[in-house]
């Protein structure tokens, strides 16, 4: 099936094709790139002109390029002069020739989980397009635009940011019919003053509205009056969710070692919904979800149904039994890997699933099941980054946990905070835990792994799978 052909990929970056060419789909990375798509040269850490006969010796339709990169068939270059301005063009006119409804989220915590929820809600009430992955910034957005097919039903486009200004100009170029926060947490406070100038950011998502668009935000936030007065002055139609007296909110939940009952109230409606995993921040994900089904005028019903097939992505609170002994089911440990990102708010979130967890006893070594958090340093926290880390010992949920192994200097401060009973391990970078592993864990245990992407604890997550085995069936969940 054709997305874009020559002529209509010309005139939507303004730029010259040299042949007569049909791509059926639109590719920045020579790794996951398929036959018959549209290669777009951006440059990043890397220039994609230097990969353009890589793509094209793929099957790569054609290359959209602001030169001839050399060694290249010109009849299947369509050159513009700026590659990322002419992206930005062809995601526009995508935009521009669909009767989709288009729904943007941002958020300082839960954006992929939420964009992830409304695909599999949506898609079996119509065509359903979103964001591969996080495509949420300033190529992420045209990207995932320009790939959109002209006859979607709905579209989900996650819009992120990491410093002022940079929400507005794509949610602008989105053009959305909806645009939701789901939360404001001390995520990029680095980059603004407070957590109020973070606030004002996302509800720049609202700019994006188009005439007779709806917005809808968390009402329970300290800073709810900035995203209300933001909303009001975008669209007429606006709406909060929250565990509060809200538009929709929570109104029971239950948390148990690997699901979430729920139960909401979404416009006037009592719904009940149960996710495949435990976490009070997925459920309050949910209600935000089945507020956009309800403002979409969609069946809520088939949606609360179909949120029991979401599972987080690897990364963002998957859960998987891990097998210490190939011949013995009953050898083996929970895993929760949430090592892609980390704030305040994710990370109390995080600490409150692994508290509802159920470690089992009489299996390993030890004996006893524990609940064992390796946690990396928190990023782009800004000049109170120490005392935000040293506060987490204060949690409630924290209580519960056996062991905390800390990763990075920053972490140092909560691990200094800790009682010392429940001090594991401190070290200044994540391979030195790599290192020692095969002693972190035993039979029975639940291990979360928490941190910042540029913490790297994600190599603690990967050692903690190459000790271990997946479930037979291959069902790790």
């Amino acid at each position: 099936m054709s997305l874009w052909t020559a002529q209509e990929a010309a005139a939507a970056t303004g730029g010259k094709a040299g042949g007569d060419w049909q791509a059926g789909g639109v590719s920045i990375d020579t790794r996951s790139l398929r036959p018959g798509d549209l290669f777009v040269a951006l440059k990043d850490v890397r220039d994609g002109h230097d990969f353009v006969a890589q793509a094209l010796e793929k099957g790569a339709a054609a290359a959209l390029v602001s030169r001839d990169p050399g060694g290249a068939d010109p009849g299947k270059l369509l050159i513009v002069e700026d590659v990322l301005p002419a992206l930005e063009r062809l995601g526009a006119a995508a935009r521009a020739r669909t009767q989709a409804r288009v729904i943007g989220v941002t958020g300082s915590v839960g954006k992929t989980s939420t964009k992830e929820m409304l695909r599999i809600v949506l898609e079996r009430q119509g065509r359903t397009h979103a964001a591969e992955a996080s495509y949420n910034n300033h190529w992420g957005v045209p990207l995932t635009l320009a790939r959109m097919p002209a006859d979607a039903d709905f579209a989900v486009i996650e819009i992120g940011m990491n410093a002022p200004g940079e929400i507005a100009p794509l949610a602008r170029l989105a053009r959305l019919d909806l645009a939701m926060i789901t939360t404001v947490a001390a995520a990029h406070l680095a980059a603004f003053d407070d957590l109020r100038g973070i606030a004002a950011e996302k509800a720049a998502i609202f700019e994006g509205l188009e005439p007779g668009g709806q917005a809808l935000l968390p009402g329970d936030l300290e800073v709810s009056d900035i995203l209300r007065h933001a909303a009001e002055a975008n669209c007429s139609n606006s709406a909060s969710f929250g565990a509060g007296e809200f538009d929709h909110k929570l109104t029971d939940l239950r948390l148990t070692g690997d699901a979430t009952v729920a139960r909401a109230n979404i416009g006037g409606n009592d719904v009940l919904f149960k996710l495949s995993v435990p976490g009070r921040h997925f459920a309050m994900n949910a209600v935000a979800v089945l507020s956009v089904v309800e403002m979409l005028g969609l069946d809520l019903a088939m949606a609360a149904q179909d949120l029991g097939r979401w599972q987080p992505v690897q990364g963002r609170g998957v859960r998987e039994r891990r097998l210490l002994d190939p011949v013995d089911p009953e050898l083996s440990f929970d895993l929760i890997d949430d090592a892609f990102n980390a704030n305040p708010t994710s990370l109390v979130a995080a600490l409150e699933v692994l508290a509802a967890s159920a470690p089992r006893d009489g299996l390993g070594r030890i004996q006893k099941g524990r609940r064992i958090a390796v946690l990396g340093d928190m990023l782009e926290m800004g000049p109170q980054e120490a005392e935000l880390h040293a506060a987490l010992a204060d949690q409630p949920s924290l209580e519960l946990v056996d062991q905390v192994h800390c990763v990075g200097p920053l972490m140092r401060h909560l691990y200094e905070a800790l009682p010392p009973h429940q001090r594991g391990e401190w070290v200044a970078t994540a391979p030195e835990l790599v290192e020692r592993a095969g002693g972190l864990i035993d039979a029975g245990d639940v291990a979360l792994v928490k941190g910042s992407k540029g913490s790297k604890v994600s190599l603690v997550v990967d050692a903690l799978r190459k000790l271990s085995h997946p479930l037979p069936d291959g069902n790790e969940g």
